[in-house]
């Protein structure tokens, strides 16, 4: 297996990737258990995996089929290779869910495949018996760990409803062979290492989240200290790469503590060399938000916007691709519904929602093709489309149940390989 594993940019060419295809655990979700599981809806789930998969048909025609990797997949492939390991795993989320030891049997005697579904999804079928709760935002592999050239940071979520995904993150990242290599080089950073990062005296959590993190190039790793993020878990996180030489910079940017503004990638992603698609009032005014600049070499900076930062210090040529077109009301709209949460596929071709005409101008504007997903796969099915000529090019998804998740097409990425710009 080919166990390379490095990500130096946001759009250098994709070529590893984890997804989680949405799950039969949304399906229970009530309006009354939304808001407590994270979901800001309840979705009709048969619609949302078909949107899903044709985002995965699209990261499979660029990336090839054998390097999206699905969780479940994924955590199968671990249970089998290290039995010991999934031993462990059972008595340990026996007892953190609270079950009763009989259920321990169950667990052990069930194939790989249909405990790693059980483990996820939290319903045993064959008894119609609901174990634990869903975990439905696990389809945003984004927030599970984040590659920084080449080490791979295994994150911790903020909030309870998350935990499982993280211990099921653990687990495939100490399990399976493809991660082998990082654990032998000492290149597994474990937030949940409590020796490591420990809380700090005044009582401040370590919590931070994929969709905070953005590695622009070699040099500069971005952290947004957000609603999931915290200060004390960025400065932790920044002592430990400086000491591994991981990164020569790390850039804190501070967000409004806010629902709308979850993660930095909710607000700001790059799509192109020296293009961003952003949320103009926070990224290019300001608003509420400032940037402090942490270096190896134990100086810092501070800027009063992520526009100013960008500027001086990344590419005097940056141009921002406003959502919404950059206008009240429609910038607002469209940035709540992901208008400003695109996935590189390579430099200048990335992958966003559907339903944000007034970005989509902005796109045009800015010399790009908008293409749907769905016209995208026809042409390329025919032989009419070569993926390695398409230049400049947004692709848009179908999103009337994804959308509705809060999260888009970055969010539902985990890279974990990106070839060098």
């Amino acid at each position: 297996m080919d166990t390379l594993i490095n990500v130096s940019s946001e759009i250098g060419p994709l070529k590893k990737v984890i997804v989680h295809r949405p799950n039969t655990g949304i399906s229970r979700i009530t309006p009354k258990r939304s808001e407590e599981l994270l979901f800001d809806d309840i979705v009709y789930l048969p619609l949302m995996q078909e949107e899903h998969d044709v985002f995965t048909r699209v990261l499979k025609l660029f990336l090839g089929e054998e390097n999206v990797f699905e969780t479940t997949t994924l955590l199968s492939q671990a249970l089998n290779h290290k039995e010991e390991a999934k031993e462990e795993m059972i008595d340990l989320i026996i007892d953190y869910e609270e079950l009763p030891s009989s259920v321990k049997d169950t667990l052990k005697a069930l194939p790989a495949q249909n405990l790693a579904e059980v483990l996820i999804s939290g319903y045993y079928p064959e008894e119609d018996y609901i174990l634990f709760d869903p975990i439905p935002n696990f389809i945003f592999t984004r927030d599970i760990a984040v590659t920084v050239n080449e080490h791979l940071i295994i994150t911790k979520a903020a909030k309870e409803a998350r935990f499982r995904e993280n211990f099921l993150t653990r687990f495939i990242m100490h399990a399976h062979p493809m991660f082998d290599q990082l654990q032998e080089e000492k290149k597994l950073i474990n937030l949940n290492h409590v020796d490591l990062f420990p809380p700090s005296r005044k009582g401040e959590v370590v919590s931070l989240e994929g969709g905070d993190a953005m590695i622009l190039n070699e040099d500069y790793l971005l952290i947004g200290c957000s609603e999931r993020t915290s200060a004390h878990a960025i400065k932790s996180l920044t002592k430990v790469l400086f000491e591994k030489d991981a990164i020569s910079n790390v850039v804190q940017v501070n967000i409004p503590n806010d629902r709308s503004y979850m993660h930095l990638d909710t607000i700001f992603t790059q799509i192109n060399h020296d293009h961003f698609v952003a949320f103009k009032p926070i990224i290019g005014d300001g608003l509420g938000s400032n940037v402090e600049v942490m270096r190896q070499n134990g100086s810092t900076a501070i800027y009063s916007s992520l526009s100013e930062f960008l500027k001086n210090e990344i590419s005097g040529n940056i141009e921002f691709i406003w959502s919404g077109n950059g206008e009240t009301p429609y910038q607002e709209r469209e940035q709540w519904t992901d208008g400003c949460n695109l996935v590189a596929l390579k430099p200048g071709v990335a992958v966003t929602y559907d339903r944000n005409p007034r970005t989509e101008k902005a796109f045009e504007e800015a010399g790009y093709q908008v293409i749907h997903a769905t016209e995208l796969l026809k042409k390329a099915e025919k032989g009419k489309l070569n993926v390695e000529e398409i230049e400049n090019t947004i692709i848009t998804l179908p999103s009337n149940e994804l959308s509705r998740a809060r999260g888009g097409s970055h969010c539902m990425t985990c890279p974990i390989e990106r070839g060098k710009i």
